[in-house]
């Protein structure tokens, strides 16, 4: 991308531990529920700081694998090495990169039988789902090419993951209670992919990559990306004036300082690099911000409010 420093090639930036958010959020979110609806012993924050684990492979296994399927379709080449420099500039070999990516998928499949033996064998279904999100993005499938990426991301890291969480630590399956307080948060990660869509929306344009912005024109995806960012508010909102989130979840929107930034950044996108760049950084800070601060506000509510 011209006019946008290259990052310094190596593993740190295959794992891009700053994505982080996607795998952490989902699982405080599962893991806040839980505590406020049964007790925790030692063996739950055992079971919850697996899952975290669990969460932070499964992301680190989709870097790692995106990082090598694209590199293999040759949608990563040298002129766009800015994005994902470790492969085309030999700094780091194809086939250990898909290794690292396979190891931490089995890493998962190895915690995954702790959720067995402890809830049984219905975890399997979010289990099998979350590694196959994270092992088929770029490759086999690669449901990335046929716009199918946020649809997943929205799925499988928004809802499935604490919804996971929370059958782990509860021994429920389902939680509507779950799925709703984690729709705002499911948009805003979705938004993140959606960033980094529009901002290698050009390059992919150009590999022939089918991504789902791919298929919009470059003002809808970014209109897209605004949308995804921004509704969460709104929701939220909604979900307290219900009564489903407790009011002081509006601890949130503390994330709106990030959220005028993102605005003012994605302004400036179409025409200046940087600013298409820092689509995807803002998009991290604002979900580190956005989510964390939900689930402090979740807990503040039940056990800090009633205290005062």
């Amino acid at each position: 991308m011209a006019g946008v420093k290259p990052v310094k090639a190596g593993w740190y930036n295959a794992f891009r531990p700053w994505t982080l958010h996607g795998a952490v959020v989902p699982v405080l979110i599962g893991g806040a529920l839980a505590y406020h609806h049964q007790a925790f012993g030692a063996l739950e924050w055992v079971l919850l700081v697996l899952v975290l684990i669990g969460g932070i492979l499964l992301q680190s296994a989709s870097n790692l694998l995106n990082t090598y399927g694209d590199f293999s379709k040759g949608t990563d080449t040298v002129e766009n090495e800015t994005r994902s420099p470790e492969l085309v500039t030999g700094v780091l070999k194809p086939k250990h990169v898909l290794l690292a990516g396979m190891f931490c998928l089995l890493a998962t499949c190895v915690i995954g039988l702790v959720f067995i033996w402890h809830v049984g064998w219905g975890i399997v279904i979010y289990g099998l789902l979350g590694v196959a999100g994270a092992g088929m993005y770029t490759i086999g499938p690669a449901y990335k090419y046929y716009g199918l990426g946020q649809p997943s991301v929205f799925l499988m890291m928004g809802l499935l993951m604490p919804l996971g969480t929370y059958y782990v630590l509860t021994g429920d399956i389902f939680s509507w209670e779950v799925l709703l307080i984690s729709l705002p948060n499911a948009f805003m990660i979705t938004g993140v992919l959606t960033g980094n869509e529009t901002r290698d929306y050009h390059e992919d344009k150009k590999a022939g990559v089918g991504t789902l912005c791919g298929h919009l024109s470059y003002g809808s995806s970014l209109r897209l990306y605004l949308f995804m960012n921004l509704v969460s508010y709104p929701i939220l909102l909604a979900l307290m004036a219900a009564g489903v989130a407790p009011w002081g979840c509006a601890l949130a929107f503390v994330a709106l300082y990030n959220a005028w930034g993102l605005i003012k950044n994605s302004r400036k996108a179409p025409t200046d690099p940087h600013a298409s760049f820092m689509l995807v950084p803002m998009a991290f800070r604002h979900n580190w911000h956005f989510g964390v601060l939900l689930v402090l506000g979740y807990i503040i509510s039940y056990y800090l409010i009633p205290v005062i």
